[in-house]
């Protein structure tokens, strides 16, 4: 499998999980030939600042954007005419519209598109899910996700304009998985300057509420902490999480019923690894795309509202 990896930044992530496999080939393409090199390098993999390679040379088979999201939803549909297959980060699209035209594009090509959500990895997220789909604890009434971190990334912006798209997503589609779309959604935000806030969604459901939270409102030991809180009929889920510069969390979930508390035991797993394991998987034919853009489009319409609210046109 011959793949372009597209970005030096995030990128860097899939980089790692590439690197560990022997059944890829993988070319990292940015515009810095400098940081290009030292990144693909580092990987053991050839650079190039030449982007249209990546879509006219038929010995790639799949196309890894890792670049601003402005640029997912033009450069998947490139991929897509290119006769590629496309991996995107998230979200998939900076609007919904953007969005709606990737979906339609996917679901009339015979190749095949993913999105990067890979928090759908996180054992605690599936945990969570499962208890949904079985009411194992009975309805859920009550979701609430929380994610808080110190500006672990000094090149990256945490601010007011960039953490709903940025960084209540995630939380969004477990919360749409979970309880589908709100009937309404109430925002508010603080914003310290213009890289440092904290925004807070609560979403009403029909018998449920939900609420996500995100702030980058922390000194630096205080490093990345986040979890959820999930109260059912006849039971709580609560998962806290804390996690440092690579984006690995590590936690614990507890289960509360009647009958007392007791943690839950969860299996080891790296999300990025999980994701893109499935992904080569389903290119291979051995599964299902779990991770198609249609069934992230709830999520990115949820975060979309909330950015809506938060940073309205002026």
């Amino acid at each position: 499998m011959k793949i372009a990896l597209l970005g030096t930044s995030f990128g860097q992530a899939h980089a790692g999980v590439y690197a560990a496999r022997d059944d890829v080939d993988v070319v990292v393409f940015g515009r810095d030939e400098d940081k290009t090199a030292q990144v693909a390098g580092q990987f053991g993999f050839i650079a190039s600042t030449d982007l249209d390679v990546a879509f006219t040379d038929d010995s790639f088979d799949l196309v890894d954007l890792c670049l601003p999201i402005a640029l997912h939803t033009p450069m998947a549909l490139r991929a897509l005419e290119a006769g590629k297959h496309v991996l995107t980060e998230l979200p998939m699209a900076g609007s919904l519209a953007e969005g709606r035209e990737l979906v339609a594009a996917a679901e009339s090509s015979d190749r095949h598109v993913f999105v990067d959500m890979f928090e759908r990895f996180i054992p605690a997220n599936q945990a969570l899910e499962d208890a949904v789909r079985d009411g194992t604890y009975g309805r859920l009434e009550e979701l609430t996700c929380w994610s808080a971190m110190a500006p672990l990334w000094p090149s990256a912006s945490l601010g007011v304009k960039v953490l709903p798209m940025e960084a209540m997503h995630s939380d969004l589609d477990l919360i749409t998985r979970a309880l589908g779309m709100p009937d309404q959604v109430h925002v508010t935000s603080v914003e310290r300057d213009a890289d440092v806030g904290a925004v807070e969604a609560v979403m009403a459901f029909d018998g449920a509420i939900a609420r996500s939270s995100v702030s980058s409102l922390r000194p630096m030991p205080w490093g990345g902490r986040g979890g959820y809180t999930a109260a059912f009929t006849d039971g709580v889920l609560e998962w806290t999480s804390a996690m440092g510069y690579d984006g690995q969390p590590t936690g614990t979930l507890t289960a509360y019923s009647d009958e007392g508390a007791h943690e839950v035991e969860l299996p080891a797993a790296d999300q990025y690894t999980a994701m893109i394991d499935h992904v080569l998987a389903v290119l291979r034919g051995e599964a299902d795309n779990e991770i198609s853009p249609a069934s992230a489009l709830a999520a990115l319409e949820l975060t979309c509202q909330i950015d809506q609210q938060v940073n309205p046109a002026t």
